[in-house]
């Protein structure tokens, strides 16, 4: 399937690398959407095995970004990237079909 327009940051898919090199697992980042959160919506992150066969797949670096159709459509256009701060470290998604966020920047509305 086509990217539709997901893009993963080189720092993001150099964090994933780095922690599926320590798991020991493939260098793929599953993002999801679940409803909930404080904004109606929240992201979901976790390391993948492998792509399912509705997944869309995006590439940077070798490392893969996934996401299922139904989650696609939320995020369709998003940057996912990792950034630290002196809050913490995290991965962030840059989402442009949001029309409003959360302060914690883990969860959006449409």
């Amino acid at each position: 399937m086509d990217q539709q327009n997901l893009t993963l940051s080189p720092s993001a898919a150099a964090r994933v690398a780095t922690i599926a090199a320590k798991q020991g697992k493939a260098a793929i980042l599953r993002l999801s959407v679940e409803g909930g959160g404080c904004s109606g919506f929240q992201y979901q992150f976790g390391l993948a095995d492998a792509p399912e066969s509705e997944d869309s797949v995006t590439e940077t670096d070798g490392v893969k970004l996934v996401v299922d159709p139904v989650s696609l459509d939320l995020v369709s256009g998003c940057i996912v990237d990792y950034v630290e701060s002196l809050g913490g470290a995290a991965f962030r998604v840059e989402n442009p079909n949001a029309a409003a966020g959360c302060g914690c920047g883990s969860s959006f509305s449409i």
